[in-house]
């Protein structure tokens, strides 16, 4: 046996050898402690796929609850994958829009543009006009829902033909704007008037409003109300004759008490639903807020602030030098006519209408309180059943009823 043979065989012997010492069991106990470890990994890896799924899931039921609207957004993408991006227009506005024009004729370029919309019925017409000639002098677009489909009345006005008319039959405000005041629709607006048709105008200018609107920053607003109002429901409304605006009361009169401790409604932070004034921002969220089925809208003016866009208490404010007369018509529902100073006569003519077309001995008025009192009801479950549902929404105001931003 030659020297190089001899030296390859002990070479495959301690080779050999070290094999067979691996481990306890030798080269089989080594795969196994391999096969184990690789098990290990891929338990692992799908823990963490699982826990990542889960996450998504719950943020999309969470997202979902939130923006309901938005929660389609996926198939939505797919049913446009058709078109070519750059054709799709996601916005729209309230503007009329000419059947023609002359080359030489360029279109106006909407800038710093408003949006007045009002609830409205023929009864109220040389009221309505009031108001809307008001508003005309400043840029606004002027949108009429007409709640008793009375649209032929109106077009001897001026303005009648520069107007939006949308028509359904004993519809209120709130169900008007839920449907046609998208955000996406009045996005070139920067302020929305919300306004009832039983408004007194004589000491209002929206000029100035907005002026005072916009140097205090307040998101939501309202005009104060002339103390001989007809009807005034909170004195937080009432116009203070000394401010030029205000954004809280004292008072320790009634049940609730307006203290300085006193950090929400209807103490601060808060605008009654006759006269509401939006910011462009606030009202994509108060449109939101709006139930779709819950036509009377009670209970809306309580969570407003929420809107706001920050600390309620700040941007939520009623303007007292421009102030309004509510004159407390009835149309829907509301007071008993006897109630009316003023408007009587019209009242009267409104009740004797409105008896025409009931059943008999059925105060239709009282109905709808009836109603408006069930759909408060059930606005506050809505709310607080959200509330308990969404476990990453945190009450702004919940631990603030110890701090006086004045």
């Amino acid at each position: 046996m030659s020297m190089k043979t001899f030296k390859s065989w002990r070479f495959l012997s301690r080779k050999k050898s070290v094999l067979s010492d691996v481990g306890p069991h030798g080269a089989h106990g080594f795969r196994t402690s391999q096969f184990t470890f690789m098990v290990a990994v891929i338990i692992a890896m799908l823990f963490i796929v699982y826990r990542i799924t889960s996450y998504q899931y719950e943020q999309t039921e969470i997202d979902a609850r939130r923006q309901p609207f938005d929660s389609a957004q996926g198939s939505a993408t797919l049913e446009l994958d058709g078109l070519p991006h750059g054709i799709i227009q996601a916005r729209s506005d309230l503007e009329l829009k000419p059947l023609w024009s002359r080359s030489k004729d360029k279109l106006e370029v909407s800038s710093g543009r408003n949006l007045l919309a009002i609830a409205a019925g023929i009864k109220q017409k040389t009221n309505v006009n009031s108001i809307v000639q008001k508003f005309l002098a400043e840029n606004f677009t002027i949108v009429l829902f007409h709640y008793d489909g009375k649209t032929n009345g109106w077009w001897d006005l001026d303005w009648s033909n520069k107007a939006v008319h949308i028509t359904a039959y004993n519809q209120t405000k709130w169900w008007f704007a839920k449907r046609f005041l998208h955000p996406d629709v009045v996005s070139i607006y920067d302020y929305i008037f919300l306004w009832d048709e039983d408004l007194g105008v004589e000491n209002f200018d929206p000029g100035r409003y907005l002026e005072i609107v916009k140097t205090n920053r307040l998101f939501i607003s309202q005009p104060a109300l002339d103390p001989n109002s007809t009807e005034i429901h909170h004195r937080i409304t009432i116009r203070k004759k000394s401010k030029r605006l205000h954004r809280r009361i004292y008072d320790h009169r009634g049940v609730t008490k307006c203290t300085k401790s006193s950090m929400g409604p209807p103490c601060t932070g808060w605008v009654e639903g006759m006269a509401p004034v939006f910011s462009k921002s606030a009202w994509r969220c108060a449109w939101h807020l709006i139930q779709n089925d819950l036509v009377h809208g009670w209970g809306l003016d309580m969570k407003l602030g929420y809107c706001a866009q920050g600390d309620r208490t700040k941007r939520v404010g009623i303007v007292d030098s421009e102030y309004i007369v509510h004159q407390g018509i009835p149309s829907l529902g509301g007071s008993s006519a006897k109630k009316g100073r003023k408007t009587d006569r019209k009242t009267d003519r409104k009740t004797e209408d409105s008896q025409k077309k009931r059943p008999s001995g059925v105060d239709m008025r009282v109905e709808v309180r009836r109603q408006s009192t069930s759909e408060l009801k059930v606005f506050k479950e809505r709310w607080e059943k959200a509330v308990k549902e969404d476990e990453s929404w945190v009450d702004p105001y919940a631990r603030r009823s110890w701090f006086n931003p004045f």
